[in-house]
């Protein structure tokens, strides 16, 4: 083997890498042959060109694109390579930063969907104890109940707007739901202008609604159809038993299944009430 004349398949075997990744590099001007034959056109590296595949390699690692790898070899100065990585350092956080949110976003589905195995699916209404939660809560121009289901989508677009103009990160938007207000539901107004998302996990509560812990009357559905007979299912519940209405209607999504057969949203929600026996939290 000559090692001043190394053929790519050479190259490419002492540095385990591909043929095609150094194609690449040659393509984007990061590591070209150094020599050609005159005679027959063969291009060959040679074993000190190694270096630069070392760095190329090491910037790739460091999650640096082909692109910004070749600026900093054209201008590879200490201080630009001081720059370049203290720059890179800062990308790597808000990558870490952003993994971390997406990891959350998945374990909190996962939460939902073990939530959603143990709930009665009977459609029997069941009392259910909750923790304080946090909710972000927005304010839309429709009634929900006026359109239901192309409504709830609706909300959810301006939702979703509201997140990126509160700057919170879309994984948040999983665990969604619409809200009837306590005066409304205690005069048997089916009016839902307002649509949630819990915030548990959220570090700062600037601009969320913090819901009491509370025992809540539940009933749960996949049904869109279903939730006006719902809301008055659980009315009459709590009244029946003699309990009273302690705080707002929730109808949380507790999981949104996969869309196969149709452009239709598949969920399964809990609609939920909070409620008093004699004054006291169950």
């Amino acid at each position: 083997m000559d090692l001043q004349k190394l053929t790519i398949g050479q190259m490419a075997e002492l540095n385990h890498v591909s043929q095609q990744t150094l194609r690449l590099y040659d393509r984007e001007g990061l590591l070209k042959p150094q020599y050609t034959d005159e005679h027959t056109g063969y291009r060959y590296y040679h074993i000190i060109q190694s270096a630069r595949l070392d760095f190329i390699q090491n910037m790739k690692l460091y999650g640096m694109t082909l692109r910004e790898i070749r600026a900093l070899l054209e201008n590879s100065d200490p201080q630009s390579m001081k720059q370049t990585l203290q720059g890179q350092i800062e990308k790597l956080d808000d990558k870490i930063e952003q993994l971390k949110r997406s990891k959350t976003a998945i374990v909190r589905t996962l939460n939902n969907y073990k939530k959603y195995e143990a709930t009665p699916k009977n459609g029997e209404v069941f009392l259910e104890f909750m923790p304080e939660r946090k909710i972000f809560r927005h304010s839309c121009d429709i009634n929900y109940f006026d359109q239901n289901e192309g409504g709830y989508e609706y909300m959810l677009r301006q939702l979703k707007k509201q997140l990126a103009m509160s700057n919170i990160p879309i994984s948040y938007f999983t665990n969604t739901g619409t809200i009837i207000r306590k005066e409304d539901l205690l005069k048997g107004n089916m009016y839902s202008n307002e649509v949630f998302l819990f915030m548990d996990d959220w570090e700062n509560d600037e601009g969320l609604d913090i819901l009491p812990a509370a025992t809540y009357a539940c009933l749960c559905s996949g049904d869109f159809s279903e939730e006006e007979d719902n809301v008055h299912r659980l009315v009459d519940y709590v009244f029946d038993h003699g309990y009273s209405i302690a705080g707002d209607y929730l109808c949380e999504v507790m999981v949104d299944f996969p869309i196969l057969h149709s452009s239709t949203r598949n969920i399964y929600y809990k609609t939920q009430i909070p409620i008093e026996f004699f004054g006291n939290n169950i």
